[in-house]
């Protein structure tokens, strides 16, 4: 049933954030007549009313497409139900166009021969994502009942995330909040922005673990609320802390050093879908993003 906050959105939106799967996924299912509001046919467009009765009956899983590489892991817990992995910075986490192979789901096809084919075919058991450019910690889910647990956790943020984050420029403040909603550039469709008229409510909150005033950067410990594309390295550059290597929201190719995005998913807290133990992983800082916190500190040395 919609709630409150849920009126007025898009079908596709609301179900694909009921049914913790991809919008475009959402939309395909209200295409193929597999969505029903109220009992009646359903169009992924039209606007969901407080109180509406959504039912959807989606298809079996589908084969998995996606190939099988050897590709190194780094895995900081397995068991039946799911693996959590430190990723590295440049791995794509599932193919898509431009990236067919070399990704985070071929490499988990070839270390879990039995994952399953939820999430669809090229996202088997993906709950969420890290940027190509970032780092750190990530779960994925062996099967649909670890997949729903967890989808659910990260509806209704009860997950843990902490990021680290080297930006440009020295706040201020020793923390902050920004709360301002993050849709699609209105010009450019492959960036978000909070200049959009339907943008969707994002919170994201940060503190300054040390300062560089000398190289003109920080460091951030940031906590998003939210998880919507994008969020960390939108909200920053948007209240003028963009992150230090990011081409895309920030004012530079690169900087200490760093050819991406310095931003590093350092903690994830979840409880088990399964077990219901709470559990907690770290991932340390990657060489590249500690190397430039060290260039930025011997800068701070230099008379």
């Amino acid at each position: 049933m919609a709630s409150e906050a849920e009126a007025g959105r898009r079908l596709d939106a609301v179900l694909a954030t009921l049914a913790g799967v991809a919008r475009a996924q959402a939309a395909r299912w209200i295409e193929e007549g597999r969505v029903r509001v109220d009992g009646a046919p359903a169009r992924a467009s039209q606007r969901v009313t407080a109180g509406a009765v959504l039912t959807a009956e989606p298809p079996e899983p589908e084969p998995l497409a996606a190939e099988p590489e050897a590709i190194p892991l780094v895995v900081l817990h397995e068991d039946a139900d799911l693996i959590v992995i430190d990723k590295p910075a440049g791995l794509v986490v599932h193919p898509a166009p431009g990236h067919a192979r070399g990704t985070l789901v071929n490499a988990l096809l070839h270390h879990c021969r039995d994952l399953a084919g939820i999430g669809g075919v090229l996202r088997p058991g993906i709950v969420h994502r890290l940027d190509r450019g970032t780092s750190g910690v990530l779960v994925v889910a062996k099967h649909d009942a670890a997949h729903a647990g967890l989808a659910a956790q990260f509806k209704d943020h009860s997950i843990e995330r902490v990021y680290c984050a080297l930006v440009r420029g020295v706040p201020g403040a020793e923390s902050g909040r920004i709360e301002r909603a993050i849709g699609r550039h209105p010009t450019d469709r492959k960036r978000m922005s909070v200049h959009t008229r339907a943008g969707r409510a994002a919170l994201t909150e940060w503190r300054v673990v040390r300062r560089f005033p000398r190289a003109q950067v920080t460091l951030l410990e940031v906590r998003p609320g939210t998880g919507r594309t994008h969020q960390i390295r939108v909200h920053l550059a948007s209240c003028g802390l963009p992150i230090v290597g990011d081409t895309v929201y920030g004012r530079g190719a690169e900087q200490l050093g760093l050819a991406r995005p310095a931003l590093h998913a350092a903690v994830l807290g979840f409880t088990h879908p399964t077990t219901g133990e709470r559990l907690r992983f770290e991932a340390p800082l990657p060489h590249d993003f500690q190397a430039a916190v060290d260039a930025a500190a011997r800068m701070e040395e230099t008379s």
